[in-house]
């Protein structure tokens, strides 16, 4: 027997059979698309798609600019699936249970997880409507021993003490860049630091300011807990972050940020974003078996 938060591998195989008995789609990338993103999964040719709330065992997604669909299809003649809206802790769901659909993906047969959010900049060096790509993070949850790893270790997804010193992948992230240069878009794109915060309000100037001062370029509310799964399954990871607003640093500031203003920069640099998505998962060297 397990409690009503763990989850059993029984638990993510039966979603898993579910999802490859409903497609003919064998997935070796999954997307995850952050606020506003969603756009990502409708470049995908022919398409399955179902709604979260068809899936067993799938949480909902509650966060507008979130839609809640699992759409599998084909970019570039790559297999993928994208998560078209993620799962929060702040929405009132366990780390377990916002972090469900990466094991999921891993019994699928995904190689590569893409993740993308939307965040706050903290570096004083970016702009709004910048694309970061992540080198790191800092999962502040993590280190106050909120772990989606907690509880008993599943030996069949991965080891019980996974290292965390090279997350994201350093390949697809020279990759992303050359393509960036190829794509004429240097002048926005940055490499930095990501950080986890819970949320759901945003950060006060002096927890801003501690961020700043611990090296952190972004922060949002998202995607570390995905990430540190996915590394533990064994995936190859890639993690963008579309700057959406410059994070309040001084008291003397004008404008606090809004969840509607995060979703209008989202639209401005979708197309950019979807862009180089597309081009990163047309270039991945991947086994891409349909049967």
């Amino acid at each position: 027997m397990h409690s009503k938060d763990q989850i059993c591998h029984e638990d993510y195989q039966r979603t898993a059979s579910w999802l490859l008995s409903h497609t003919e789609h064998r997935p070796k990338v999954a997307i995850i698309c952050g606020s506003g993103l969603g756009m990502l999964a409708d470049a995908l040719k022919c398409q399955d798609s179902f709604p979260y709330s068809d899936i067993p065992g799938f949480p909902q997604s509650t966060v507008q600019g979130h839609a809640g669909r699992l759409v599998f299809g084909e970019l570039k003649g790559k297999t993928c699936v994208c998560m078209q809206g993620r799962f929060h802790m702040y929405e009132g769901h366990s780390l377990s249970k916002t972090t469900f659909p990466v094991r999921v993906f891993k019994l699928l047969g995904v190689e590569t997880l893409v993740v993308t959010n939307a965040a706050g900049s903290l570096a004083d060096s970016y702009q709004v409507g910048d694309i970061m790509i992540i080198k790191d993070h800092i999962n502040v949850l993590g280190l106050a021993g909120l772990n989606p790893l907690n509880g008993p270790n599943d030996d069949k997804f991965g080891p019980r003490f996974p290292p965390m010193s090279c997350v994201y992948d350093k390949d697809l992230r020279k990759m992303a860049f050359d393509l960036c240069k190829s794509m004429g878009v240097t002048q926005f794109v940055q490499e930095g630091v990501y950080c986890m915060v819970g949320g759901p309000n945003f950060e006060t100037v002096a927890e801003a300011r501690l961020l700043h001062r611990l090296g952190v370029d972004a922060v949002g509310m998202s995607t570390a807990p995905e990430v540190v799964v996915a590394s533990h399954c064994g995936m190859r990871v890639f993690g963008l972050s579309l700057i959406t607003n410059k994070v309040v640093k001084s008291y003397d500031d004008g404008e606090p940020v809004n969840h509607e203003a995060v979703l209008e920069v989202s639209k401005l640099r979708s197309q950019t974003l979807q862009s180089l998505v597309t081009e990163l998962v047309s270039q991945m060297d991947i086994n891409n078996n349909t049967a």
